[in-house]
């Protein structure tokens, strides 16, 4: 089994220390576990963001609408993959990330009735254009689900601070490409999933909005760290999308707490 080229720099480290100080401060303050207004706002800001990365035009207002069963006008397609990726996010808590069968599970979710294949592996070349250049050519499909299992198994045996770890299964996802459609979401619910396992408060946490913020860095890093296939520079990316999204929760929470308050006198 190969595993997985990474370099840990010193900017990595800081930033793993930075976003350790700030969950320690968000713990302290304890109204984000109680709020679960709270979290369910970000649970659908989270999916509304990573379905807005791969295109998808609806709001966030609609996003809502479709998850409290209301009409919305939209294409058909985007509220359908509004509707998979809240199923997807809904079992997170079900999902072993170290389980092959798991993933595609997800997968299948994530895609149920918008492609042929939801749930299974690619069977043919894939590749992700710019127009009609070629930026990153997925790995040949007869390769994928080996390639897969190595880096779950790497994973899981890997005692790599979990910030790092799932930074990189995220980065291997999108490099190994490993579906006709929909790589993207799953290697961001992948890294959400693993950073819940470590600590629960990830699968609440809005990261995909502050990628999506900073889109055009999440491609040129997952291209950069691509041609290299050593992912130091994604890690820092997605580490420092993960410090932002937890500084603006902690800005939330404390909002949350002032109403509270408010209400209380």
């Amino acid at each position: 089994m190969n595993a997985p080229t990474y370099t840990i720099s010193t900017k990595t480290i800081d930033l793993v220390a930075r976003v350790a100080e700030k969950l320690g401060e968000i713990r302290g303050a304890g109204e984000y576990g109680r709020n679960l207004r709270l979290r369910k706002i970000n649970r659908l800001r989270s999916i509304q963001s990573s379905l807005a990365i791969e295109n998808n035009t609806l709001s966030l207002g609609q996003v809502t609408d479709i998850i409290e069963g209301k009409r919305v006008l939209g294409l058909p397609h985007e509220i359908q993959e509004v509707k998979n990726s809240y199923q997807a996010y809904e079992h997170l808590f079900e999902f072993d990330p170290y389980k092959v069968k798991d993933f595609l599970k997800a997968h299948k979710y994530m895609t149920a009735d918008l492609v042929k294949d939801a749930g299974h592996f690619r069977s043919q070349g894939v590749g992700v254009f710019a127009g009609t250049k070629l930026i990153h050519a997925g790995a040949s499909y007869q390769f994928v689900p080996q390639l897969v299992t190595d880096l779950f198994s790497w994973a899981k045996k890997s005692d790599v601070h979990p910030l790092i770890k799932s930074s990189i299964v995220h980065f291997e996802i999108e490099l190994i490409h490993p579906f006709m459609d929909g790589n993207g979401r799953i290697g961001r619910l992948w890294q959400t999933l693993i950073l819940s396992r470590w600590n629960e408060l990830f699968a609440w946490l809005p990261v995909e909005t502050a990628v999506h913020e900073n889109q055009q860095g999440y491609y040129d890093a997952l291209q950069k760290a691509g041609q290299t296939a050593n992912s130091e520079i994604f890690i820092e990316f997605m580490l420092n999308a993960i410090l932002q999204a937890l500084e603006e929760l902690k800005k939330i929470t404390g909002i949350f707490t002032e109403i509270n308050t408010d209400k209380l006198s």
